[in-house]
C-alpha cells in the first residue's frame, strides 16, 4: 500500500465521528461565579459598606457621677476630747499644711471639756491657711431646707476650692450605707469631698479609721443642727 495513503487511513481510523462532530478528550473547566466578561464589578451593597455602629457609652457607675473627694492626710484623735484638733487637722491637710494635733489643740484653746465652738476652728484655719474660712450656724434643732441648700452651696464651693470643711455636729445621723453615727455630748469631723451635685458629702471621721463615710446633705445638715461648721 503506499505510504501516504495508509497514513491517511489510520489517521481517520484514529476517530471518531458523532453527529458530525468531532469527539475529543474531555477537558475539565472549572466554573467560575462573576460577572460576565467585560461587565464591572457589582457595587457593594449599604449594608457591605456601611461600618459596624458603634457601642453607646457606658453611664458612670452609680453614686461617681460628679464625685470630687479632696487628698488628705487622715489621723485618728487619741482621746474623746481632740476630736475637733483631729478634724481641723484633716482640714488643714487638704492644703498641704501638716502639723500637730497637740499644736492644734492648743491654738484652739482645747481642754478635757473639749472645744468651744466652731467660731474656733474658723479661727484656727484662717490662722494657718492664710484666710477664705467662713462659719455658718445652724441655730434651730433641725436645718431648714435653705440650710441644706447653703450646706450643699458651701461644701461645693470650698472643696473645688480644695479647703476642707470642718463641722461640729450634735447627735445621731445615719450614712447612706445605714450605719448610725452617734454622740450625743457633739463632735467635731471633716468633710472632704463630695459627690451627685453636693447632695451626698463625703466624711473623714477622726473618731474612727474606718470612719470614712457618705453622707446625705439633709442629713448631714441635721446632724450639724444646733451647732456650725467652718468653709
Amino acid at each position: 500500500m503506499n505510504t501516504i495513503l495508509r497514513k491517511s487511513a489510520l489517521s481517520v481510523a484514529g476517530l471518531m465521528v458523532t453527529g458530525g462532530a468531532v469527539a475529543g478528550p474531555a477537558i475539565a473547566t472549572p466554573a467560575v461565579a462573576g460577572p460576565a466578561d467585560g461587565a464591572p464589578p457589582a457595587p457593594p451593597t449599604p449594608a457591605e459598606s456601611a461600618p459596624a455602629p458603634a457601642a453607646p457609652p457606658q453611664p458612670p457607675p452609680p453614686g461617681d457621677e460628679g464625685k470630687r473627694v479632696l487628698p488628705h492626710d487622715y489621723q485618728r484623735q487619741p482621746n474623746e476630747y481632740y476630736c475637733a484638733p483631729a478634724a481641723t487637722r484633716i482640714a488643714l491637710s487638704t492644703q498641704g499644711k501638716v502639723v500637730s494635733q497637740r499644736e492644734v489643740a492648743e491654738k484652739l484653746g482645747t481642754t478635757t471639756d473639749g472645744t468651744d465652738s466652731v467660731d474656733d476652728t474658723t479661727r484656727v484655719l484662717n490662722e494657718l491657711t492664710g484666710g477664705g474660712y467662713e462659719t455658718t450656724k445652724i441655730e434651730g434643732v433641725t436645718a431648714e431646707p435653705e440650710q441644706v441648700d447653703r450646706l450643699r452651696t458651701d461644701v461645693i464651693e470650698a472643696v473645688d476650692a480644695k479647703r476642707g470643711i470642718v463641722a461640729n455636729t450634735m447627735g445621731t445621723a445615719v450614712d447612706t450605707s445605714g450605719e448610725k453615727h452617734s454622740f450625743p455630748g457633739g463632735h467635731y469631723m471633716t468633710i472632704v469631698g463630695y459627690r451627685d451635685g453636693g447632695e451626698v458629702l463625703k466624711i473623714a471621721d477622726p473618731y474612727d479609721p474606718t470612719k470614712h463615710y457618705w453622707m446625705s446633705d439633709d442629713k448631714a445638715a441635721d446632724w450639724i443642727a444646733q451647732k456650725g461648721y467652718s468653709s
